[in-house]
């Protein structure tokens, strides 16, 4: 079987005609990068407008009956002006134009709409590297639910893909069982990537973006932290979970099934190694934690109760309150007579009195009271099984910088700590925390 590699581009690789030249010459390097995953035209500089959210504005006027020619034309000049820089003399994407206009004045939906740039894209794609194009509608598919269907895209993907030499994707859409188009949430292409690497049997996933890899910090919050050159799937899971995002959080679940290894590597700087995202390395780790990853905006309902522990069905009835309300929990850290539900607050909000009632008459607590502005934070890394003090560190460079811990709760698999800290703690704990781990090793 000839060796292929899966390649996917994400909008700042393919926002402009010499972004396009620079995919290209990646592309065209290797002959393994058979198959290919485009993204819709993303910033070429900060005041930029993403095309994906110029579709979208340009179909809300379509729906309120609004005039959008002036919009619809604005997307029109994007493409054409990245296919005339290319020198692309021979190929118009005026049919399409003249389609998704239609389709635009007919109410064919906002996944629809979003679509269409991944489609054009790959279009233009296509064309520039000689390669066939292949409409992610016709062979990634959704149930009825609009839950991604694997059975049935593997049967009509692989077959396709398995006959097929060299072919761009459309990521981020495919379509539900009646044909119209639904659409991965935000930054789906990622996904798409991955289910192509799955079913193209695929030796790597390389997914290019405009960073070298995954760094090991927020760089908002440390400057210049270092990169992270493996990690595995599992620990790339808990720091999505916690806010990481320059992988789609869902894209690991298509190849980690396969046990395909990405490469998240950088378009403007191809040479650089990247992160390797694998199932299980034995490469040693450099530091004891792999990752650190927060985010702000969670909620605390705390329960106290006498002998908590011996009534049976306690935990049980708190979380029939919650589901009562649709609400879902984070984590539930407990004591012998207290119990804490961490929540995000914007799931709880006008739910909050219905919810402590609730709670009140199923199991009668000493104290309940509901705590706002927590931060939530995660260190993360296959070292910390091995390495003895690895809280010690945590806790001491907390306390030194003056840092009050409000929650801890941590995995049975030791693979992370998580902590619980005023929001207006947030970034002196993540400095405090890459200090200990990070800095002092450098």
């Amino acid at each position: 079987m000839k060796e292929t590699k899966v390649v996917k581009f994400g909008g700042s690789s393919l926002a402009d005609a010499k972004q396009f030249q620079k995919v290209a010459d990646i592309i065209l390097e290797d002959p393994a990068r058979r198959f290919v995953v485009a993204s819709a035209p993303g910033k070429r500089f900060v005041e930029d407008v993403k095309v994906t959210d110029m579709l979208y504005n340009c179909y809300e006027l379509a729906s309120e009956g609004e005039n959008f020619d002036q919009q619809f034309q604005s997307i029109k000049d994007r493409y054409n002006g990245i296919i005339e820089e290319l020198g692309m003399d021979d190929f118009s994407l005026d049919e399409d134009f003249e389609t998704i206009k239609g389709a635009f004045s007919h109410m064919a939906g906002r996944d629809y709409a979003a679509s269409r740039g991944e489609y054009l894209n790959s279009k233009v794609l296509a064309k520039y590297l000689g390669f066939d194009f292949i409409d992610a509608a016709k062979y990634i598919f959704f149930d009825e639910r609009g839950n991604f269907d694997w059975d049935k895209t593997s049967e009509k993907l692989a077959p396709k893909l398995a006959k097929t030499e060299y072919a761009v994707i459309p990521g981020f859409y495919g379509s539900m069982p009646n044909g119209t188009i639904k659409t991965f949430s935000r930054g789906g292409s990622d996904v798409t990537g991955s289910i192509v690497a799955r079913a193209a049997e695929a030796k790597i996933y390389e997914n290019w973006t405009d960073v070298s890899g995954f760094l090991i910090c927020d760089p908002r919050i440390i400057n210049n932290p270092v990169p992270i050159n493996t990690i595995t799937y599992a620990e790339l899971r808990e720091l999505a979970y916690m806010g990481a995002t320059v992988l789609h959080e869902d894209a690991i679940f298509p190849v980690r099934a396969a046990g395909i290894p990405v490469n998240i590597k950088n378009t403007n700087c191809p040479k650089d190694r990247g992160t390797m995202i694998v199932s299980e390395t034995a490469e040693p780790c450099e530091h004891i934690i792999t990752g650190i990853a927060g985010k702000k905006g969670m909620s605390v309902i705390n329960i106290e109760k006498d002998k908590m522990n011996s009534e049976v069905g306690f935990g049980r009835n708190v979380l029939r309150a919650l589901e009562k309300s649709n609400v879902s929990f984070e984590h539930m850290p407990s004591g012998v007579d207290t119990m804490s539900v961490i929540i995000q607050t914007d799931a709880l909000a006008g739910k909050e009195t219905a919810i402590l009632d609730e709670i009140r008459s199923r199991v009668h607590p000493d104290q309940l009271f509901i705590e706002t502005d927590l931060a939530l934070i995660a260190v993360v890394g296959r070292g910390m099984k091995s390495a003895r003090g690895t809280a010690a560190i945590l806790f001491t460079a907390l306390a030194e910088a003056r840092v009050n811990i409000k929650m801890i709760d941590q995995g049975s698999s030791e693979l992370n700590i998580i902590i619980g800290v005023a929001e207006e703690d947030f970034e002196v704990a993540m400095r405090a925390i890459y200090d200990a781990f990070i800095e002092v090793k450098r």
